[in-house]
């Protein structure tokens, strides 16, 4: 039976399953307790984790995805419970004495590593600490697991839309223009996206950005407050000064200052590019209004795609009819299964949405892992687009599962190339889950590298969404049959250039808005404040009133003060794509060793050792650079 089986169940069956995982948690604690310090209490310990780590990633994906609210509460109080018991046990003194007596010196180096960062995970979380200190730190610790479902539930069901007359809709394609015939653009992606690149109407593009800039407000407000302000009486607590020293410290960047100083070093490379940007920007709008002198926030996507069109001679549109959603799908299948030798095959399974489909991947007639597809927006559903974690996978345990959780147009249709790259990114957190779910330790296993390592697969697999040979594999006109032209693929590759200043300084800010919120005492911080302080010296873009960016901000949730994680890992991402772009993107050998020296070792080594295995070296800034001047 897979994970997702329990997806199927009712509230009631969903909770007894989580809690009798917890309870062989509880089980393999007590016999870590009871025996001699030896490496049989790591391994108890390994198991009490995994089953803990395992319920509570089922718990968060069921919140997140199920169509009936009641399994969706069911997730959120068996999370909780399983955070609780987390938290429980990683302050308790009888556990750490006995596993910081393990000795492993003869050990590999992947048992090594988990045994030390098993011993600092523990420090970490308090258990040095006098009694009452670690009630409190308990306490807050699954207060803050309420307190951000509060906050991504507040996101998810908040979906807003507006009403447009159809002179309104002039710029948008044929197909949306249909499927839009009423009027109503909500914030979902498909319509959201769509309308903020091709519609015409900047008065219109107005009215939508500004009700997307309000989901969850002003429920939220308050909401990120009490995280806010949870999060720095728990990092005080633990000894630091603020709660971007503590989430920094066990990163590979190491430290809040080193956080501060990279988001400097990124937005000071990317500023003469952003400056040029806005520029051509703003002569592009005086085209249409010639008293305009500034550029808005709603304006600049839609007008991108205006020069992109006019001096790159390249239309956003022109390639979307190379985009069938059913032949993308399959050529992300076809095109990572000719690089790792693998098989994607259909299975049979319970899901929890009819949209949702199972898969497994083959390799040799040996199933790797089983993953689960839940592409398309729907009510009370998850917004973004991310991989959830099913089961871990341990070798000779096992196998790992993951669902990937997006909201593409529903099928048929044609994607947007933004939206190809949206499918590439997510499948490469999928490669990476399930390739990396066969180590010797389930607390190694998948993605458990440091954070700001995570997303460079993902990120460096896009890059084969913009290789002609890769994408005339898959990308054939709906009406022709025809392959997408090199010579398109080329003009797309240099109109996405374009911008890419302006790209990079927006990702400066979302970064920069992570950390300041959370590198001082929140009392009272005004966060809607400090978010238009950070835009305006981020971006070009002023301030809006009655905007409320953070609200909406799901990352703030999960990934707290560390967004500058994404830029990190696309540093990383530049420079191990430079061995590909010398060897061939489609080199099974160069694919298959960056399999075995990245993906398979999960979190087996710090994340610094796994990029120099495979790239011969330390990691360089010099792609990232080099990227940053082309084009």
């Amino acid at each position: 039976m897979t994970a997702a089986a329990l997806f199927a169940g009712t509230p009631e069956g969903f909770e007894r399953a989580s809690r009798a995982d917890l309870d062989r948690a509880r089980a393999a604690v007590a016999r870590l307790q009871a025996m001699p310090a030896s490496l049989a209490s790591l391994a108890a310990w390994d198991e009490a984790t995994g089953a803990i780590a395992d319920a509570s990633a089922r718990a968060s994906l069921l919140r997140s995805v199920h169509p009936d609210a009641a399994m969706r509460e069911a997730g959120e109080r068996c999370e909780q419970e399983s955070e609780a018991l987390s938290s429980e046990l990683g302050l308790d003194p009888s556990i750490y004495r006995p596993l910081s007596q393990v000795d492993a010196a003869g050990e590999d180096e992947a048992t090594r590593w988990y045994l030390f960062r098993v011993l600092r995970d523990f420090r970490r979380a308090g258990v040095d600490k006098d009694d009452a200190t670690r009630a409190r730190v308990r306490a807050l610790q699954e207060e803050l697991v309420k307190i951000g479902q509060e906050f991504q539930r507040n996101i998810r069901d908040d979906v807003r839309s507006v009403q447009v007359t159809q002179e309104e809709l002039e710029g948008l394609p044929a197909d949306y223009r249909a499927a839009h015939a009423a009027g109503v653009i909500t914030t979902d992606y498909p319509d959201f996206v769509p309308f903020m690149t091709y519609a015409r109407s900047s008065a219109a593009r107005q009215r939508l950005w500004k009700v997307n800039r309000q989901r969850a407000h002003p429920r939220n407000l308050e909401v990120l407050d009490r995280m806010l302000g949870r999060r720095f009486e728990l990092a005080q607590l633990l000894g630091y000064s603020s709660w971007a020293a503590y989430i920094t410290e066990d990163k590979m960047i190491g430290s809040e200052k080193a956080a501060a100083e990279f988001i400097e070093k990124i937005s000071d490379a990317a500023g003469p590019r952003a400056g040029r940007d806005y520029e051509i920007l703003l002569a592009r709008k005086q085209q249409d209004e010639p008293g305009a002198v500034r550029v808005e926030s709603w304006d600049a996507e839609a007008l991108k795609e205006r020069v992109r069109a006019e001096q790159f001679g390249f239309d956003a549109q022109s390639v979307r009819p190379y985009f069938d959603f059913a032949r993308v799908q399959q050529g992300i299948f076809d095109t990572t299964a000719r690089m790792f030798g693998v098989q994607y095959r259909r299975c049979e399974a319970p899901v929890w949405h009819p949209d949702v489909s199972a898969w497994e991947v083959v390799e040799e007639g040996r199933v790797l892992g089983r993953f689960f597809l839940d592409l398309y927006p729907r009510e009370g559903k998850y917004k973004h687009a991310a991989q959830f974690t099913l089961a871990s996978g341990k070798a000779g345990g096992a196998l790992p599962e993951a669902a990937l959780v997006c909201n593409f147009p529903r099928a048929p249709a044609l994607l947007e190339h933004s939206e190809v790259v949206t499918y590439f990114h997510e499948f490469g957190h999928l490669l990476h889950h399930l390739f990396g779910g066969h180590t010797r330790w389930a607390g190694l296993s998948g993605v458990r590298t440091e954070w700001d390592f995570v997303e460079a697969p993902s990120q460096m697999l896009e890059e084969w969404c913009w290789d002609a040979g890769v994408l005339q594999r898959f990308a054939l006109h709906q009406e022709t049959g025809q392959p997408i032209p090199a010579e398109l693929v080329a003009r797309m590759r240099a109109a996405e250039e374009f911008g890419k200043g302006l790209k990079v300084r927006q990702q400066m800010f979302y970064a920069a808005t992570s950390l300041r919120f959370h590198d001082r005492d929140p009392a009272g911080l005004d966060t809607t404040a400090l978010a238009g302080e950070l835009q305006e010296k981020y971006t070009p873009f002023r301030k809006v009133a009655e905007a409320y960016f953070q609200e909406s901000f799901g990352h703030l949730e999960g990934y707290s003060a560390i967004y500058y994680t994404y830029m990190w890992s696309l540093v990383i991402a530049k420079d191990l794509f430079e061995v590909f772009r010398e060897g061939g993107v489609m080199n099974p050998e160069i694919a298959r060793r960056y399999r075995k020296s990245v993906l398979e070792p999960g979190g087996g080594r710090p994340a610094g050792e796994l990029v120099k295995a495979f790239l011969g070296r330390e990691t360089k800034f010099e792609a990232f650079k080099g990227w940053m001047e082309a084009g």
